[in-house]
């Protein structure tokens, strides 16, 4: 019996996946530009389809929910409208909070307050007390049945944090300030 020399086989070496030609470089980079591609697709339509109203992720569905649409884009801005009540204790001090609603509403800008008038829905005298706070007047429900109507103040304290990136476009003059 002959022996073979130790470190030579007469075995071919066994191809790694690597070299395979089901497995080459280009259909790894294929398929993973397709994995990739797939994950962003993925995300964008989660982010920004809105078939339920669980998922508010633009504007124009805001828009579209808002009470009298076409008014409410037109001559103010759609808003998200959040009532809750404070409940404060002093003895002792404790503070609750009730569960918060939320509700389509609309903000009109100041120019644009005659609608209300024209329809009575404010008295010159909500007018009045509203302009000398410097306030505008903010709305739920549709105008022509029973709207909720507040003088709402524009809180310039609050900060939208989405938007303090140094890379965000700045807001428009028009919507800084109503």
């Amino acid at each position: 019996m002959r022996r073979k020399p130790a470190g030579r086989t007469n075995t071919p070496p066994k191809p790694s996946i690597f070299q395979s030609p089901m497995f080459n470089f280009t259909t790894i980079a294929i398929l993973g530009g397709v994995f990739v591609l797939g994950i962003g697709i993925g995300i964008a339509f989660s982010s920004t389809a809105t078939f339920t109203p669980t998922n508010v992720a633009s504007r124009e569905f805001i828009d579209t929910k808002a009470p009298n649409p076409e008014i409410c884009v037109q001559y103010g801005a759609s808003a998200m409208v959040m009532d809750t009540r404070l409940f404060v204790t002093l003895n002792p001090f404790n503070v609750y909070v009730s569960q918060p609603s939320m509700r389509p509403g609309c903000v009109l800008r100041t120019s644009n307050w005659e609608i209300l008038r024209q329809r009575n829905l404010v008295t010159s005298d909500q007018v009045r007390d509203c302009k000398n706070r410097l306030n505008t007047f903010g709305f739920t429900g549709n105008l022509s049945e029973k709207p909720d109507i507040n003088c709402v103040y524009q809180n310039d304290a609050a900060k939208n944090f989405f938007v303090t990136d140094p890379g965000a476009v700045a807001p428009s003059i028009e919507t800084d300030r109503f």
